[in-house]
């Protein structure tokens, strides 16, 4: 049973989707690969976990949080839930490349595979997709647009050394 939520951001509102007791979407507006809203369930703004989420959204917006707490699910293929695990290992502030993260899979062909995988990671910001570059360090695709992931990275950086 699904429900969701939606809250403020800096990059105006985020609909939160939670699967039970954890949040299974994060999507921004205008999102690419944004799933039908008639998939998020029904409105439920009170629930436990939304307010989890919402406060520690806040507190890395505010520069007070490196990681992420809240419990997840993820709903995707065996190969795309491997890169959104791999991808909660990529430290705050830092970058990776698609190479360099296809290579800790074990899967030094796969950079293509896990661009796509990256690029329908449900949980944006939570997941950190947008700390992934490049191999070059070029930022390139992100489903919230480039704009957005320069800024997140701009604020990581900015904000990298406060703990």
């Amino acid at each position: 049973m699904r429900s969701h939520a939606v809250v403020d951001s800096p990059f105006g509102p985020l609909t939160l989707v939670a699967q039970g007791d954890a949040l299974c979407g994060l999507y921004m507006v205008q999102q690419r690969h944004r799933p039908d809203e008639l998939t998020f369930g029904e409105a439920d703004p009170g629930a436990g976990i939304f307010a989890r989420a919402e406060t520690e959204l806040k507190e890395y917006f505010a520069g007070q949080r490196h990681e992420f707490e809240v419990p997840l699910t993820f709903v995707g293929t065996p190969f795309q839930q491997l890169v959104w695990a791999e991808l909660r290992k990529i430290p705050y502030g830092t970058t990776t490349s698609y190479g360099e993260l296809a290579d800790r899979l074990g899967k030094p062909s796969a950079s293509r595979a896990v661009g796509l995988a990256n690029g329908k990671n449900p949980i944006g910001i939570i997941v950190p997709c947008h700390r992934v570059v490049g191999a070059n360090g070029s930022l390139t695709g992100y489903g919230g647009g480039i704009e957005r992931k320069r800024y997140l990275l701009d604020f990581e950086q900015e904000h990298e050394t406060r703990f």
